[in-house]
């Protein structure tokens, strides 16, 4: 379907006029980033699912020197996971 990085279609174009957004998080809410503008929304997951309708450009495919908005893997803040023996 689709995982983090990728750029998608969603059935309706953003305020701006664009319709490309790029996933930057992914679990009970989908966030998204506009790539016209840069907007960022968070989605449940739900809704997410009712509103996307294809990937455009998988992750691995991307060129993000052609994207101004697009953030590369290690531009993306890791999940702030606790180790048990870290408590």
């Amino acid at each position: 379907m689709f995982k983090l990085g990728d750029i998608i279609g969603m059935k309706k174009p953003h305020a701006c006029g664009e319709n490309r957004w790029e996933v930057i998080r992914m679990g009970a809410d989908i966030k998204v980033k506009c790539l016209g503008c840069g907007h960022i929304v968070m989605i449940p997951r739900a809704e997410f699912n009712k509103k996307f309708k294809k990937v455009l450009t998988q992750a691995d495919q991307v060129k993000s020197e052609n994207e101004q908005h697009y953030l590369r893997k290690d531009q993306l803040m890791p999940p702030n996971i606790m180790k048990r023996n870290e408590e």
